[in-house]
């Protein structure tokens, strides 16, 4: 048997799987409109779902994203840190520093301050 029948007859029996199962969700699927509300923990929300969020937040966030890119950074770092040497390890301790200089400068302005 040719490869390309094999490959066209699992695609014919993936394409027959899918409408299958389209076709048992639509059967078996109420016709009614459904009016069930999201819930948390089973009580209804106090607010809109899209409500906004506190400007203090958003502090948090961008923190966050520095130190997630700082794991980006370092996960490739520490595969070639051995090869490149002493260099490589002063480059991250910079961009370690400059990482620290944003925190100190966001905590001394206020930013991580709840109250």
């Amino acid at each position: 048997m040719p490869l390309w029948t094999a490959v066209l007859g699992l695609a014919a029996l993936l394409a027959a799987g899918v409408c299958a199962i389209y076709l048992v969700s639509v059967l078996l699927s109420p016709r009614e409109v459904l009016r069930a509300r999201p819930f948390l923990s089973g009580r209804r929300p106090q607010e809109h779902a899209l409500s906004r969020y506190h400007v203090r937040w958003y502090a948090v966030t961008l923190l966050f994203l520095a130190f997630d890119m700082e794991m980006v950074f370092m996960y490739p770092w520490a595969l070639v840190v051995a090869e490149v040497g002493a260099m490589a390890l002063v480059e991250m301790f910079l961009f370690l520093g400059l990482l620290m200089v944003g925190v100190v400068h966001a905590w001394r302005e206020g930013a991580l301050r709840w109250s």
